[in-house]
């Protein structure tokens, strides 16, 4: 029977419990890789993913409750050639160093964007809180939102 719901704006199906986790379904069963285990306790957002543009921790969600339902990982954003602005904005900030939290850090601060185009440094800052990077890179994250803001208001894609 399987379980249908739509990754990165494909349709998919995959054989797996109910009750696997939608981070081993997404790594292990449709090898997206982006999105990471960090601690499997909703603690430190590596995991973070989109479920119908909201922000959720694959770690401990259920694939089964995302069926029929959009879920969007770091993949589904843009391409090596052609980064969405957020990754851009990253990159230009230089925003990661080690870059493990950087997949779940930019889905949140998407999902951010999409519901506030312009927002201030604390809400940046809130939407961001369930994150752990230990890089201390957290300035540069803060200014690389603040820009990819600027970009997507200016006419890049959301």
């Amino acid at each position: 029977m399987g379980i249908a719901f739509t990754v990165n704006g494909e349709a998919k199906r995959v054989e797996a419990p109910e009750t696997a986790t939608l981070l081993d379904v997404l790594r292990n069963h449709l090898g997206l890789m982006g999105t990471r285990y960090g601690c499997g306790l909703e603690q430190c957002g590596s995991c973070m993913v989109l479920v119908d543009d909201q922000p959720a921790y694959a770690c401990t969600r259920e694939v089964g409750t995302v069926a029929d339902r959009k879920v969007t990982t770091i993949e589904g954003l843009g391409t090596p050639a052609k980064p969405h602005p957020l990754q851009q904005a990253f990159l230009d900030e230089q925003a990661g160093q080690c870059g493990y939290c950087l997949s779940g850090i930019v889905m949140s601060a998407k999902a951010l964007l999409d519901r506030n185009p312009r927002p201030n440094t604390q809400q940046i800052k809130q939407a961001l809180n369930g994150h752990l990077c230990r890089c201390a890179s957290h300035n540069r994250i803060v200014r690389a939102v603040q820009r990819a803001a600027e970009a997507l208001r200016a006419g890049g894609r959301s």
